[in-house]
């Protein structure tokens, strides 16, 4: 099966008419991206949008062989015009399979958001799920449902649908996963090929053709990353953005319920409404035995106050004990940590501060503690394929 990227931006477009955002003015050339609309074999086509008889002829492609069009969202603005030939557009009602006489057959996917997605199966057995802006399935469960070979939906707008898709071995190591309706969300270029690789998803310009079934070379996803960053830095939400694609995320907090601490329980509130329903959550600085098991994905916010917790068992504040054995009781629980770390078979995401650019502490404790949590930190990193460092909410990668 093979299908040509007519368009793969939002319904507006990108940039969008008459907006004025950094991302909208710097989607220039390659990344101008049209209405998202997607051919099938040159016999099915997936959302009619304006213009779109021109788009496929500069893509190469004729819509003389078009039997069935059908669309996945309303429409909004005036009415488009249908080119001559085709035929009308319609919608399937959930649930319901149509087919064509060229050999597909398409099945209407209901959504939890409005419009209707479509899994399309080829002539040579390939499976194809084409989701509308906005929308994740809805009612999806673990049946045993045969693997998609390739799934084109809304990546950074409902992240949680590709992990939908997931949990239920819809969409598996060797899925195609192609983000469209893409919109001025996330600047394009570099950041957004960062992100997608991070779901393990990647976007292609207007006008590529695909073949469905064929392995593309996406980026592997990092088992282990570190994100770094300052107070404020965004550095939690960068960390969250890499596994919400994913489902049945542990969310490890290693910084306790501190009882009495009403701002405190503030932050750990806003943390938890901002996560996505299907993660669970523990409160541990005990990180070895999570590492060292099996599981879903882990999310560790963060090592700094787990470094609080490991100086305070073993006395670290306290000049005298630090000297008579404390130092070396932290390097082993380090040490223990990392090999953890280097062992482990889940996927997990650390967070941690970058202290060390800072003003010098005045006192000889919080001193130890800056200095300490830089080595962690060096450690840590040094066992991740990736390494990020996030700056006034901006992501620079280290490595990886």
């Amino acid at each position: 099966m093979e299908l040509t990227l007519l368009g793969t931006g939002a319904p507006a477009g990108l940039p969008r008419p008459g907006c004025a955002c950094a991302v909208c003015a710097v989607s220039l050339g390659a990344d101008v991206r049209a209405a998202t609309s997607v051919l099938v074999d040159g016999a099915l086509l997936l959302d009619l949008t304006p213009g779109v008889a021109l788009v496929a002829a500069r893509a190469g492609q004729s819509l003389g062989g078009v039997r069935q069009v059908l669309l996945s969202h309303p429409h909004d603005g005036p009415a488009v015009e249908v080119p001559l030939g085709l035929p009308r557009p319609g919608r399937v009602p959930d649930g319901r399979e149509l087919a064509l006489l060229t050999g597909h057959r398409v099945r209407a996917v209901a959504m939890d958001a409005g419009g209707t997605g479509y899994a399309v199966t080829g002539t040579d057995g390939q499976r194809l799920l084409y989701l509308p802006p906005g929308g994740a399935p809805a009612g999806l469960s673990d049946d045993g449902e045969q693997r998609y070979d390739m799934v084109l939906l809304d990546v950074v707008g409902r992240p949680d649908a590709l992990a939908r898709l997931r949990a239920v071995g819809a969409v598996g190591a060797t899925t195609d996963v192609i983000a469209v309706h893409l919109d001025h969300d996330v600047p394009p270029g570099r950041e957004l090929r960062r992100r997608l690789a991070a779901a393990g998803a990647r976007a292609v310009p207007d006008g590529t053709t695909l073949s469905v079934g064929v392995y593309e070379d996406v980026p592997d996803i990092p088992r282990r990353t570190l994100v770094l960053g300052g107070a404020r830095s965004g550095k939690s939400v960068e960390a969250e953005r890499r596994l919400e694609a994913f489902p049945d995320v542990l969310y490890v907090a290693t910084g306790g319920t501190r009882g009495g601490d009403t701002e405190w329980a503030s932050r750990v509130a806003l943390h938890r409404e901002r996560r996505p329903g299907s993660w669970h959550t523990t409160e541990t600085c005990d990180l070895v035995p999570l590492l060292s098991s099996e599981g879903p994905p882990l999310l560790i916010d963060c090592l700094s106050l787990w470094l609080t917790d490991a100086m305070d068992s073993v006395g670290a504040w306290d000049d005298a004990v630090w000297s008579d054995g404390g130092e070396k009781s932290l390097r082993e629980r380090s040490a223990e940590l990392l090999e953890a770390l280097r062992e482990t078979r889940r996927p997990v995401v650390l967070v941690s501060n970058e202290v060390g650019s800072g003003i010098v502490p005045s006192t000889a404790s919080g001193r130890r503690y800056r200095d300490e949590l830089g080595r962690l930190n060096a450690g840590v990193a040094g066992q991740c394929e990736q390494v990020v460092l996030v700056v006034a909410g901006q992501a620079v990668v280290l490595r990886g």
